[in-house]
C-alpha cells in the first residue's frame, strides 16, 4: 500500500477464460495473493475468448466496463490473472486510468515483502529485473510509482533504473553473488552428505502449513502466518527421531499453480535443494477443496527439479478441520496430521523412519600401504571420523554403508 494512505489500494481483478486451466480455481488463488500483498479485492470481471487481445488482452467492452467499475468503486488497481505485453498494460491503464499488473508482478512483490536473508534479497531482484528488462519501452505508470505501492516494490535496493544496460550489469552483479552463495551452500550440503546427514525437505503448495508442522517438530520460531509465501527463506533445523537418529529438516517456499518461470528460474537453487533432500514431505491442506490438485502441482515441480526416485510421504495436514472424512484424498502411505494441535506426530515421525535411507555404521580399519586409495574413497562417500598413520598402514575410523562396508570388511580390525 502506498505509505501516505491508510487503507489498502482497492483491487479489480480481471481473468480471461481461454479453456488454458480451471479459472476458477485460479482466481480464487489471484484472491488471495492480493489480500497476501496488501490490496483489498473489491471485485471480478472474467471474460471466455478464444484468445488474448494482443492490445488489451480482453475485449473492447470489457475494457470500457473495467473503466466503469473502476471510476464507480474508487478502483486503485487492475490486477489480471495472467502475464501482459508492455502494450496491454500501457493501453489499459490509458483506458482505465488506473495502475495494471499481472499475476507475475504481484507474485513479485509479494516475494519482495516477504524476503529476508540475503540470498531471498538477491534471488527476488534477479526476479524482478529479469521480468522489467524486456518490458522497459512499454511501461505505463508502473515505471513512475516505484517504491509506491504494490507491483512497483523493491527487496530494499535503489530504484529500479530505466536503462537496459544498468539492468543488464545488475543482473550479472546478483547472478555472481547468488553463485557465492550457492558454493557456500554446497559446501555444507557436501559437509552432511559426507557425516551421512539425513535431510528431509517440507515441500508443497504455499499455505499448506509447512512452518507450522516445522515449528511443532523442531521449535524452529520460523515465521507461521496465514497468508500465501509466508516462509521464503529456507530453514534447517535438526530433528531427533524416535529410533535416536538426527536428521536434518528443511523448510522450504511454497509452491502455486502457474509459478511464473521468472521465479523458479531465480529460486532455482533454493528448490533444488529441497529437491536433492533424502526424504520429501509433500504437505498440503487436507481440509481444501483442491488437496489433491495441490499435492499433483507439488509432484510436478519436483519432477521438473529432477527429483524423481525420492521417497516421497503425502503429509494431510489440517486434517481436524475436514469436514467430511471420505471425500478427502486418500492416499497410499499418507499421514493425516494437524501441525497447529500436535496431531500425527507420532506417525509422521515413524513415517519418516520407515523411508530412512541406508543406515550408515562404524568401523575400524587398518589399510595397507598398498590400499590407502581406499582412505580417499571412504572421504568421498563415508565420513571419516579419524585417521593415524602406524607402522603397518592407515588406521582409521569411519562411518560406512552396506555398500561401502563390502569394500573395505577384509581390512576391519
Amino acid at each position: 500500500m502506498y505509505e501516505n494512505e491508510t487503507r489498502p489500494q482497492r483491487a479489480l481483478l480481471v481473468s480471461l477464460d481461454t479453456g488454458e486451466y480451471d479459472v476458477e480455481s485460479s482466481v480464487a488463488e489471484l484472491e488471495e495473493l492480493t489480500r497476501t500483498a496488501g490490496a483489498e479485492p473489491v471485485c471480478i470481471l472474467t471474460q471466455k475468448r478464444p484468445a488474448p487481445d494482443t492490445a488489451t488482452c480482453i475485449g473492447s467492452g470489457m475494457v470500457e466496463q473495467a473503466a466503469e467499475v473502476c471510476a464507480q468503486q474508487e478502483i486503485d488497481l487492475l490486477i489480471f490473472d495472467r502475464e501482459l505485453s508492455p502494450t496491454q498494460i500501457r493501453n489499459l491503464e490509458g483506458a482505465c486510468r488506473v495502475q495494471v499488473i499481472d499475476r507475475t508482478t504481484l507474485i513479485l512483490d509479494i516475494f519482495a515483502q516477504r524476503a529476508r536473508s540475503k540470498e531471498g534479497k538477491l534471488q527476488v531482484e534477479l526476479a524482478q529485473l529479469r521480468y522489467l528488462l524486456p518490458r522497459l519501452g512499454g511501461q505505463g505508470t508502473a515505471l513512475s510509482r516505484l517504491g509506491g505501492g504494490i507491483g512497483t516494490r523493491g527487496p530494499g535496493e535503489t530504484k529500479l533504473e530505466t536503462d537496459r544496460r544498468h539492468i543488464r550489469r545488475r543482473i550479472g552483479s546478483l547472478k555472481e553473488q547468488l553463485k557465492e552463495v550457492e558454493a557456500a551452500r554446497e559446501v555444507t550440503q557436501r559437509r552432511r552428505r559426507k557425516d551421512g546427514t539425513v535431510t528431509v525437505a517440507l515441500v508443497g503448495y504455499t499455505n499448506a502449513g509447512k512452518s507450522t508442522l516445522m515449528n511443532q517438530l523442531t521449535q524452529a520460531g520460523v515465521l507461521a502466518e496465514d497468508k500465501l509465501f509466508a516462509t521464503l527463506d529456507p530453514t534447517a533445523r535438526a530433528l531427533k527421531l524416535p529410533c535416536g537418529k538426527t536428521v536434518m529438516l528443511i523448510d522450504t517456499v511454497g509452491f502455486l499453480r502457474r509459478l511464473p518461470h521468472h521465479l523458479v528460474e531465480a529460486f532455482k537453487s533454493t528448490l533444488e535443494q529441497a529437491a536433492s533432500a533424502d526424504i520429501l514431505l509433500n504437505v498440503c491442506d487436507a481440509s481444501s477443496g483442491e488437496a489433491r490438485e495441490h499435492l499433483e502441482v507439488t509432484e510436478t515441480l519436483l519432477r521438473e527439479l529432477g527429483a524423481v526416485g525420492k521417497p516421497v510421504i503425502p503429509v494431510l495436514n489440517k486434517w481436524d478441520a475436514v469436514e467430511d472424512p471420505e471425500l478427502a484424498p486418500r492416499l497410499p502411505g499418507a499421514v493425516h496430521i494437524s501441525a497447529l494441535r500436535g496431531e500425527g506426530m507420532e506417525q509422521l515421525l515413524a513415517a519418516i523412519e520407515e523411508n530412512l535411507p541406508e543406515k550408515t555404521f562404524p568401523v575400524e580399519l587398518l589399510l595397507p600401504f598398498s590400499k590407502t586409495g581406499l582412505a580417499a574413497r571412504l572421504r568421498e562417500e563415508g565420513a571419516v571420523l579419524s585417521e593415524e598413520y602406524v607402522p603397518e598402514g592407515l588406521r582409521i575410523s569411519a562411518q560406512v554403508d552396506n555398500r561401502l562396508y563390502g569394500q573395505v570388511k577384509e581390512f576391519q580390525v
